[in-house]
């Protein structure tokens, strides 16, 4: 069989491609050996490589650099939670101090904007860093994408975090306005303005928010503040029923079985020893001297 011949083309095809591979590992190397050591506190002082040097040399290979910018996000925050002593959630690290977090993400999305994790990651973890580079972020990413409704969904999800119940609005009701848009985002435009700060609409948004989203961090996140609002709803209806017996003897329980009987008639899962389980399935403490129930500290529900 004869072997097709290289053409004149072909050969300087090949040749840019192995120029532009070569250059954009040389550029990776490079980006890592100007990094400051991460035992000084040089690395909390400025960003090592700003965005507008790394548009420069990208050499059109701007999405693998993007790609560095959003892996180093995930380093940076990690090495700092893995320092960190006691427990955070992903979206409360404001104690981190992460101080090069909004211009890594900043740089990611500006290198490629058509890449949709940063963005999301920027809508549940900056917030707390810093809201405004936060929002910022958000609204290049919707400039870029003005159909990408899912964006809309996080720049209103950062304003329902606020309280900004009005700017949330604004943002479901623009989302809700692409075509192909889910049902759900006209849904959350009106309970925006009916019930922003109601546990249903959190319940709404975070349950959206465990649907849609594509990190595995994020999606657990907000599975753990979906239990946190079904236990916020349990601990209110057991309170009731401490109210109920006390009203009724006189005084507070001092076991879950004094309300054996109750907790049975009203469906509740208990424990072998007629403790009440949290949606983790870790029985609640009863606190007796205040007629109150309250997490076990080894409960995965978030306590706030």
């Amino acid at each position: 069989m004869k072997q097709a011949k290289l053409t004149k083309s072909d050969v300087a095809l090949v040749l840019i491609i192995l120029i532009g591979l070569t250059s954009a590992v040389g550029l990776v190397r490079w980006i890592d050996r100007h990094r400051p050591a991460t035992a000084s506190n040089i690395e909390e002082d400025r960003l090592y490589l700003n965005t507008a040097t790394a548009n420069r040399v990208s050499l059109g290979f701007k999405g693998l650099v993007a790609d560095w910018y959003w892996m180093r996000s995930l380093q940076y925050v990690g090495r700092k939670f893995l320092n960190f002593e006691g427990t955070i959630r992903l979206d409360d690290m404001g104690q981190l101090n992460l101080k090069l977090l909004p211009p890594l993400l900043d740089a990611a999305t500006t290198l490629d904007p058509q890449f949709m994790e940063p963005f999301q990651y920027a809508a549940v973890v900056l917030p707390a860093v810093d809201k405004d580079a936060a929002i910022r972020i958000l609204k290049k990413g919707i400039a870029a994408n003005p159909s990408a409704w899912k964006l809309y969904h996080n720049l209103g999800f950062i304003y329902w975090q606020q309280k900004d119940f009005s700017s949330a609005r604004e943002a479901y009701a623009q989302g809700a306005a692409i075509p192909g848009a889910p049902p759900w985002m006209e849904a959350m435009k009106a309970r925006m303005a009916r019930e922003g700060g109601s546990r249903d609409t959190a319940r709404e948004i975070y349950t959206r928010m465990y649907e849609q989203a594509a990190d595995d961090k994020v999606r657990d996140m907000a599975r753990k503040h979906l239990m946190q609002l079904a236990s916020m709803d349990e601990r209110d209806a057991l309170r009731r029923v401490i109210e109920a017996y006390k009203a009724k003897v006189g005084r507070c329980p001092s076991t879950w079985r004094d309300m054996e009987n109750v907790l049975r008639a009203l469906r509740v899962t208990v424990d072998a020893t007629g403790a009440p389980l949290d949606p983790s399935g870790t029985a609640y403490v009863l606190v007796k001297d205040q007629c109150g129930v309250d997490l076990d500290p080894k409960s995965e529900v978030p306590v706030k």
